[in-house]
């Protein structure tokens, strides 16, 4: 569903969020379309991304099946049927290397509003 790709790919970059990358799951995940990977500068920067994205998702029409993780984590998963969000910390991420883990599936590095361009 690509509204809601949309949605996810919008709310994490205007929250600050790093390196944002969608795989295509389509075909090899019975429970998902997407997963979107992302960094977080910090654990509380990893729960304020997966609160707001939920309260984003929601507030569009959209469930959340579930959230793992707790306050505090350094990986943080946000579940919302066709869309799977996993927010790591910079460590984390570099840790369980989902990209490679996932290397031969379909995947495009999110360029939405430059950093740069961010108003205080």
């Amino acid at each position: 569903m690509q509204e809601l790709l949309n949605l996810v790919e919008k709310t994490l970059d205007e929250k600050l969020a790093e390196n944002i990358t969608v795989i295509d799951m389509k075909g090899v995940s019975p429970f998902t379309d997407h997963f979107v990977i992302c960094t977080a500068m910090n654990p509380r920067h990893a729960n304020a991304l997966a609160e707001d994205l939920m309260k984003e998702a929601e507030k569009n029409g959209f469930h959340v099946r579930q959230r793992e993780g707790a306050e505090g984590s350094s990986w943080i998963l946000v579940d919302l049927y066709d869309c799977i969000v996993h927010i790591f910390t910079e460590q984390a991420r570099q840790q369980y290397r989902l990209e490679q883990l996932w290397g031969d599936r379909p995947m495009e590095v999110y360029e939405g509003k430059k950093k740069d361009e961010v108003q205080p």
